[in-house]
């Protein structure tokens, strides 16, 4: 398996955050007429966005050199990255149109947090910017709270 680069991780992580603002717009727009669920999807899609805008700039400012132990934090962040979750297809951001439901809606945008979430958990195993990613985890982890709570009032 050919392991990523350190600079590529965070291109993952900025290329996620891209895919989560894409669902939630693409998302709030399909399901208009559910002002809630409109109104929670654009919060989470701006901060999607924000997170992508940190992300791009953790990528400028990150050396090319990998950190300790990164052969095996590689491999697993690859395998995350190629998981059937993320690119098969049950992909949690499944294409808008096979979205029959605001519950659905909300289960895929649930399944995609609990990924994402996982996969900044390993990064921050191996940057040295831990508090940007840490603050980042924290969105994230609200994003599921959120959502838990959305999917509850249903």
């Amino acid at each position: 398996m050919e392991k990523f680069s350190i600079r590529e991780v965070i291109e993952q992580a900025v290329q996620t955050e891209r895919l989560g603002y894409d669902f939630y717009t693409a998302t709030s727009k399909r399901f208009r007429e559910n002002e809630k669920l409109v109104k929670l999807f654009d919060i989470l899609a701006g901060q999607e966005l924000r997170h992508e805008r940190v992300f791009s700039q953790l990528k400028e400012e990150i050396k090319d050199e990998n950190p300790e132990d990164w052969e095996e934090a590689s491999q697993y962040l690859r395998a995350i990255v190629e998981s059937e979750f993320f690119l098969g297809r049950n992909k949690s951001l499944a294409s808008i149109e096979n979205l029959k439901s605001v519950e659905n809606a909300v289960q895929h945008a649930l399944g995609f947090e609990k990924e994402t979430l996982l996969y900044y958990y390993s990064l921050k195993d191996v940057v040295k910017e831990k508090e940007i990613v840490n603050e980042i985890i924290e969105e994230e982890k609200s994003h599921i709270r959120w959502l838990s709570e959305f999917k509850k009032k249903l």
